[in-house]
């Protein structure tokens, strides 16, 4: 079974930190296509992961149509201006190859120096994601800014979401053509709807974006914290279901048939020692059974994580695949 995991290019690893010095920012990281080839290929190279994963962002969605923002250390994104009125909605524009031409460059730079070893994995946030950064204009712990707008004026959030799905439609396309094999779909902040706001706000643009680009590559949709519409996600056209580490796979099996399934260890036990790591692995690959299935966390590797405990449940599964 292959192998990889969220968040593989990034702190855990000591080569990211030494390109990560080479720039000012870490939008000027993301923006610099053989340094984001660079850190793609690290994971490759260092973990042996089965897949590599185009270092960039889900925030090149907003950017590319009009609204800017900037990377604070430590504390995330951070956008000066947000979405607040149909005026604003209609002021951004639909993004297209000139606004993310860096991605698509680092994804060729890419593919030319992986020379086919293993796939290459592009990806996007959900536009339900999506939105919630542009309305609340950073992380929260509730985005009720985002969720307001849904309950208070649902006509402009599906106008903002469907600029939004246009939008990534287009991005992922143009990743496809650029060389990457399969796309993935984040929706970090799914789970933070209740099920009828997430069949009408989240899922139905997810559903659009799967139907235009599953004729183009195998697509990934990771609906994090929203399995309570499973029999909904169950539906959509794509290939794979990301599940997170609160989800049992034997109810994931049942409900999701027809799907490869990916997850879905809680990236927590890889702070554990290693007799931990391997214990936990091998039950979470054998809960998943025989059928098609890619081992992977939960979520993202936490930046504090030790690279040798990642490297190790990459091993474990590689191992126990062997036998």
């Amino acid at each position: 079974m292959p192998v990889w995991v969220m968040r593989q290019a990034g702190r855990i690893l000591p080569g990211y930190r030494k390109i990560r010095e080479q720039v000012k920012d870490f939008k000027e990281f993301v923006k610099t296509p053989a340094l984001a080839c660079e850190a793609t290929l690290e994971p490759v190279e260092v973990l042996g992961v089965d897949a590599a994963i185009i270092f960039s962002d889900i925030l090149v969605v907003p950017e590319a149509m009009g609204l800017d923002y900037e990377m604070v250390e430590s504390r995330g994104p951070l956008f000066e201006k947000t979405i607040k009125s149909q005026k604003d909605i209609d002021a951004l524009r639909v993004g297209s190859i000139e606004n993310w031409n860096y991605v698509t460059d680092a994804i060729k730079l890419t593919r030319k120096e992986l020379n086919d070893r293993v796939p290459l994995i592009g990806f996007a946030g959900s536009p339900w994601t999506i939105f919630a950064y542009m309305t609340e204009g950073k992380g929260s712990k509730t985005f009720s800014i985002a969720k307001r707008m849904i309950y208070s004026d649902p006509k402009m959030a599906h106008a903002l979401l469907d600029k939004i799905t246009q939008t990534t439609i287009k991005y992922l396309k143009d990743q496809v053509n650029a060389g990457a094999q399969i796309v993935q779909i984040f929706d970090s902040w799914g789970g933070i709807l209740s099920p009828e706001s997430y069949e009408e706000f989240s899922l139905p643009y997810i559903a659009k974006i799967c139907d235009e680009l599953s004729i183009h590559a195998p697509v990934i949709a990771f609906p994090k914290g929203a399995f309570f519409s499973a029999k909904k996600i169950a539906q959509l056209n794509c290939n794979a279901i990301g599940l997170d580490w609160t989800v049992d796979a034997a109810d994931a099996r049942e409900m999701l048939k027809g799907k490869v399934l990916q997850g879905n260890l809680d990236p927590c036990v890889l702070y554990a020692d290693h007799s931990v790591i391997k214990n936990k692995t091998i039950e979470m690959i054998k809960q998943f059974g025989s059928k098609e299935y890619i081992a992977n966390l939960g979520h993202g590797v936490y930046p504090d994580i030790p690279m040798d405990n990642v490297r190790y449940f990459i091993d474990t599964v590689k191992e126990y695949s062997a036998k």
